[in-house]
């Protein structure tokens, strides 16, 4: 029987939308986010932008504005930190299990997702790069066979997102080092060495959250806040 996937809906598709437009940086730190606006922009009514803006502020993209509405949240180097000594724990786990439960499947589909990797690097599009990332670290949570590791993980890919984006706008070197260790872990997950796997798939994250962390605090308060909103702007979904 063959598997039937559900189309987004509404909602996730205004999700997406405003995330990416919050990942490219057309919308900014600051920029208000007007409900109206945005239905209007990307021609729904208003409900799945106010149901999409409940989402995104749980996921700390969006944030209540002073006195009142929303605007896009400023990245926060102390909740980035917290979530990567999170990340660290899960991408380790899941990269242990691979090794223990799915070395075979990882040696025949693994390679791919490296290919693709090396293949965004030479695009040099960052959002190549950001998507070709998050699907090799979404493969090794599914190699785990615990599911419940990318459901914990879904919520904050689009915080996640948003701070790659901010930094390998900068940091190009750093996209070609990724991919060097993404292919050391995957080779101790093909040849079944658990504790290398965990060990390797931790210190990579470390690494990563050390570097966002330092750009974020090194830019912390010199970046001038813009606001904007999109009316004006034509987008149908």
């Amino acid at each position: 029987m063959r598997i039937v996937h559900p189309a987004p809906s509404l909602v996730d598709q205004v999700v997406e939308a405003i995330t990416d437009e919050i990942v490219s940086g057309v919308l900014t730190s600051g920029s208000r986010l007007i409900q109206d606006d945005l239905a209007r922009a990307y021609g729904v009514s208003r409900q799945p932008v106010q149901q999409a803006l409940i989402l995104l502020r749980g996921c700390g993209l969006v944030q209540s504005a002073p006195g009142r509405g929303l605007i896009v949240a400023p990245l926060d180097p102390a909740f980035v930190r917290d979530l990567y000594e999170m990340r660290a724990v899960l991408e380790g786990l899941a990269a242990r299990l691979a090794a223990e439960r799915a070395s075979e499947r990882a040696a025949h589909e693994g390679p791919a997702y490296i290919a693709a990797g090396h293949e965004a690097v030479k695009s040099g599009l960052v959002s190549r790069k950001i998507e070709s990332d998050i699907a090799f670290h979404r493969f090794l949570s599914g190699l785990s066979g615990n599911t419940l590791i990318d459901e914990t993980m879904a919520p904050h890919w689009p915080y996640l997102k948003r701070v790659m984006s901010d930094v390998l706008q900068k940091e190009q070197s750093m996209s070609r080092t990724v991919w060097d260790e993404h292919e050391d872990i995957l080779a101790a997950i093909i040849e079944g060495r658990s504790a290398e796997a965990e060990r390797l798939s931790r210190d990579h994250i470390a690494r990563a959250a050390a570097v966002f962390i330092h750009h974020l605090e090194a830019q912390q308060g010199d970046r001038p806040k813009q606001r904007r909103t999109l009316a004006g702007r034509k987008t149908t979904l």
